[in-house]
């Protein structure tokens, strides 16, 4: 099979898998507000064994900097990563999150 056919069937293939993906409303809105949404985030963090660098206000966004502690293993601490807290009206959305910590925020945002 030739190389330019194998590679619109892969683009083909890629778009229908990604489509039930996109059909499932996008990020999650959560209705709290900015101060419980950075204790939450500042906990789940920690409690991963992440260390909380700075947490930044740019207009209605907040960016958390945070980094990979060494874990005990002296090997040093992880490079810079960033999360973006964006509030939209009365609800907070979680931009460029990993899926391995949002899910704890998830749980922890939905509690009473």
């Amino acid at each position: 099979m030739p190389k330019s056919k194998l590679l619109l069937l892969s683009a083909v293939g890629l778009l229908l898998v990604g489509a039930p993906l996109s059909a499932q409303g996008g990020p999650k809105r959560y209705r709290v507000t900015n101060d419980r949404a950075i204790v939450v985030t500042r906990d789940v963090l920690v409690r991963q064994g992440f260390e909380v660098i700075r947490i930044e206000e740019r207009g209605p966004d907040r960016i958390v900097w945070y980094r990979a502690g060494n874990r005990g293993k002296g090997k040093g601490k992880g490079p810079p990563v960033k999360m973006v807290i964006h509030r939209e009206a009365d609800r907070v959305i979680f931009v460029d999150t990993p899926s391995s910590i949002l899910v704890d925020i998830d749980v922890r945002l939905r509690l009473p």
